[in-house]
């Protein structure tokens, strides 16, 4: 995960000063690849400063790119997206670790930051399995536009339109929603050394799940993420122009 630290001061005073050339993206660091004339990329300038604004760990570069890779398509695609946050959900990390990301692209900021629960049948401590078909109780990869609000068996959760077809786009098929849920808590990690699971649906805190429905729904996009090489080359989103690309699970 990236870190405020020395390290990462030193690369980016390397890439404004000296104009870095060519070095190399990593799911840990800001080593993103830059030009010529090093001047940073959008999607670098908001990620650092995100960066000069927290404390707090932020997701991967490699999640965070993907997401605004997504969302900046999404955006010229889809008249779906009416609002400037994305919600990253990375299953690269164990769920004893706070793998959930609300940010507010207008301010550069850190909204929410806390536990997320994956399907069952998509691992243990780590998601590693992942599915599109109803009645699997997997997590689907991909992006998501939140929809509506409502009041169900789980209190107020938000609807989510799959957008990746073939790996997510079953989502309302599926029931696939945010929630909360009483197993996403530090308290369930220190009992059972692990989050609950859901039956494949993003399940949040009780404590934060009103806030972060109230802050997300009706257009912004959310990415659940794993660096798997088949969603990387057949997302529809990440790859709107590919004729052929169709996802394989």
């Amino acid at each position: 995960m990236v870190k405020k630290s020395f390290t990462t001061a030193l690369i980016l005073t390397i890439l404004w000063v000296t104009g870095a050339v060519n070095m190399q993206a990593t799911e840990s660091n800001f080593n993103a690849v830059n030009t010529n004339s090093g001047v940073l990329t959008n999607t670098q300038i908001i990620y650092k400063n995100i960066q000069e604004k927290t404390d707090n760990e932020l997701p991967s570069w490699e999640a965070f790119s993907t997401a605004m890779q997504g969302f900046n398509n999404l955006r010229k695609t889809s008249d779906k997206v009416k609002k400037n946050i994305i919600s990253v959900v990375d299953f690269s990390l164990p769920s004893t670790e706070k793998r959930f990301w609300v940010i507010d692209l207008d301010n550069n900021e850190i909204m929410f930051n806390d536990y997320v629960a994956h399907g069952r049948n998509s691992g243990n401590n780590i998601a590693n399995k992942f599915s599109n078909t109803p009645n699997s109780n997997s997590s689907s990869l991909g992006f998501y536009v939140t929809a509506e609000k409502y009041h169900g068996k789980h209190g107020l959760s938000l609807r989510l339109d799959g957008m990746d077809k073939g790996f997510n786009d079953n989502a309302r098929k599926r029931a696939i929603v945010l929630h909360g849920a009483e197993y996403a808590n530090g308290e369930f990690i220190k009992k059972y050394g692990r989050l609950g699971r859901s039956l494949g649906c993003p399940s949040v805190p009780m404590e934060i799940h009103k806030n972060v429905v109230n802050t997300i729904y009706g257009g912004s996009v959310l990415l659940i993420y794993s660096p798997d090489e088949n969603f990387r080359v057949n997302s529809k989103v990440l790859n709107p122009d590919a004729e052929n690309a169709v996802a394989q699970g």
